[in-house]
């Protein structure tokens, strides 16, 4: 009766195991099959990106990076192929420009590229109607003639970080955002006004306000 027993733990013991081995089994096929068009795929992606891969046009515009491309991030080379098709699709004024900005970035130190990295990142933080806003006033700023926009960066850098703070809540509190109407006549009134009357606008539109009408 023992050995009866006996027999019947060990075939029950060993058909549990059969079951274990056999899930196992299961699970790492299912890894297989999972993991292995996954490696083809990152494998495909990355001979993609293999130099020899890029057309012409991308190999002339990324050739510094020829020797070292293969070596490169896949990350990195999907981004250098996009900047390169962005450069293709420029117009030459927009290339002109681009290069100015390269150049002035080359020149930076490595604190002001940080300082420039940090700026950017806030930027990326705001809402889109604040970074049109930014955007609108960037514009208009550099239509000023190089004279003036010379002074009123003289007057920012000369302000203490609470004169700032302060010039800024004024703005913010002073102004209403311009209707598209507003904006047209504004630039309408700043193409006909001589230059005196463009340099100070507002002092204009006071005396205009404060002079009687006849």
């Amino acid at each position: 009766m023992r050995q009866q027993t006996r027999k019947k733990m060990i075939s029950k013991s060993g058909h549990i195991q059969v079951l274990s081995t056999l899930r196992l089994l299961q699970r790492l096929t299912i890894g297989v099959a999972l993991t292995l068009p996954l490696a083809c795929f990152a494998a495909e992606t990355a001979a993609e990106f293999d130099w020899g891969q890029l057309g012409a046009d991308e190999q002339r515009l990324l050739s510094p990076l020829r020797d070292r491309w293969n070596e490169l991030p896949a990350e990195r080379k999907q981004r250098l192929r996009k900047g390169a098709a962005r450069w293709a699709a420029m117009a030459p004024e927009e290339r002109r420009r681009t290069r100015q900005r390269l150049k002035r970035w080359r020149q930076l130190t490595s604190e002001q590229r940080k300082r420039v990295r940090q700026r950017y990142k806030r930027f990326r933080q705001l809402s889109p109607e604040q970074q049109r806003e930014i955007r609108r006033r960037h514009k208009w700023f550099k239509s000023l003639p190089p004279e003036r926009r010379r002074l009123l960066r003289d007057r920012w850098q000369n302000m203490s970080p609470e004169e700032r703070q302060r010039f800024r809540q004024k703005r913010r509190q002073g102004r209403r955002p311009l209707t598209d109407e507003q904006r047209r006549r504004l630039q309408a009134h700043r193409r006909d006004a001589s230059p005196a009357q463009r340099k100070h606008p507002r002092e204009q539109q006071r005396k205009r306000q404060t002079t009687p009408a006849p």
